[in-house]
């Protein structure tokens, strides 16, 4: 039963992670910006969307995770959502171009329930692992869902290599929405909730109660320093890795020309790579602890963006990629497995919540930091004599040095917590 639980919990991350590969980076987010809306303007709305998204996730996320966590209903969350997200990502079979509203109502859903979602998904993974066990299960889960990436992106781009126009592009949203529910439902069959409902005390409604409980967790904090040290140190470095990975394609664009098969073949680089850093670095957090497991991860990171200041050529910049794919799933993996082991039992969903507020606000302040940098220095070296292209490629330089710097203090701050899988370990 516990071996079903646990393939079951693999099997969502399959397919949601299909949505991430195909709406978020490969082929949606292209469909919007260069069909849809078309131009400098396609890019902004989509930051826009994203940005909007995120918000509501913020807000929602904390809330819903003590609520679930009270009345012990993390998967009838996780349905919900799930059920938002596959609903929206197939109605953006509909959006064509000029459909500039409906194209972002529809993402902003779809996204929205994704990530909603994400937080009661990565709550269940104290119900379905131990303490012992719990970053090697993590790990796991996040190599099997980069698979499911791959897998659909090998299923909808040769359709769009093969049929031109944007009809097999909209089709592709249909196929991902399919792919995403199919494997999400082993989970809500095989994956049973270990906690118990509590009863609702008099005069209290769900709503106010879970601001009560947050509120009293975030007062709360001097209990769950080590906590609080985690998100510090988790905010700046995931900074770092969002940066890079929401201007992905525009680094490879602008440093080395590339085409849009040319980073779509990138994306699937990234992706088959992840899914052994995450299978690597789940054995190291088991064996060594999760805080070292992250060190390793983020120092070979640090090492990749430090690279791409220097590398010239486009096959390099694939082998960096490749590099950057094994390192950065280490990261969030582990990273993920962290909030498990420091959470005190029975707010699994209540800490994931504040998790995911730390990882969303993450998803805002760190693309914009590289967007500030990024025109701000390419105005700079612009006005000191470089041509137009020129400058454009030393400020993305720029922008990934400062990338870089959030990975460094991100690092120094994990120094100052405590690897709670080993003291556990050492204690059993």
């Amino acid at each position: 039963m516990a071996k079903r639980a646990r393939w079951a919990w693999y099997l969502y991350d399959f397919g949601n992670s299909a949505y991430a590969a195909v709406i978020l980076l490969a082929v949606y987010s292209a469909y919007f910006k260069g069909t849809v809306v078309g131009g400098a303007r396609g890019s902004w709305l989509w930051g826009l969307s994203i940005g909007i998204a995120m918000l509501i996730v913020t807000v929602l996320s904390p809330i819903l995770g003590t609520i679930a966590d009270f009345v012990a209903a993390k998967k009838r969350f996780l349905f919900v959502f799930t059920a938002l997200s596959v609903t929206a990502t197939s109605l953006l079979f509909f959006v064509e171009a000029g459909d500039i509203l409906s194209g972002m109502i529809f993402f902003i859903i779809a996204e929205v329930g994704y990530r909603a979602a994400q937080v009661f998904y990565d709550a269940l993974l104290p119900e379905i692992s131990s303490q012992e066990d719990m970053a090697k299960v993590s790990g796991n889960g996040w190599a099997i869902g980069s698979a499911g990436g791959v897998v659909c992106l090998l299923i909808v781009l040769p359709l769009i290599i093969l049929f031109k126009g944007a009809l097999m592009v909209r089709v592709s949203m249909i196929i991902t929405a399919v792919f995403y529910a199919l494997s999400s439902i082993p989970l809500f069959l095989w994956v049973k909730e270990k906690a118990e409902p509590q009863a609702l005390p008099a005069g209290e409604n769900y709503l106010s109660l879970a601001y009560k409980r947050l509120s009293t967790t975030i007062k709360s904090t001097r209990q769950f320093r080590q906590f609080i040290r985690f998100i510090i140190a988790f905010l700046v470095y995931n900074d770092g890795i969002l940066m890079i990975l929401d201007f992905a394609a525009i680094i490879g664009a602008v440093l080395f020309g590339m085409n849009q098969q040319q980073l779509i073949i990138l994306m699937i680089i990234v992706q088959v790579t992840s899914i052994g850093g995450a299978f690597l670095f789940g054995i190291i957090a088991d064996r060594l602890g999760s805080k070292r497991a992250i060190v390793y991860s983020l120092v070979m990171m640090l090492v990749t963006v430090c690279s791409l200041v220097f590398i010239q050529s486009l096959v390099g910049f694939y082998l960096l990629a490749a590099v950057a794919g094994f390192a950065l799933t280490g990261v969030q993996s582990v990273s993920r497995t962290m909030v498990g082991q420091i959470s005190p039992e029975g707010k699994s969903g209540e800490f994931y919540g504040l998790f995911s507020v730390a990882g969303r606000t993450s998803s805002f302040i760190g693309p914009t930091v590289y967007g500030w940098v990024a025109v701000g220095a390419a105005n700079y070296f612009h006005s000191v004599g470089q041509t137009l292209h020129v400058a454009e490629q030393s400020g993305q330089r720029a922008a990934v040095l400062s990338a870089a710097a959030f990975l460094v203090v991100g690092l120094i701050l994990l120094f100052f917590v405590k690897d709670a899988s080993r003291n556990k370990k050492e204690t059993a």
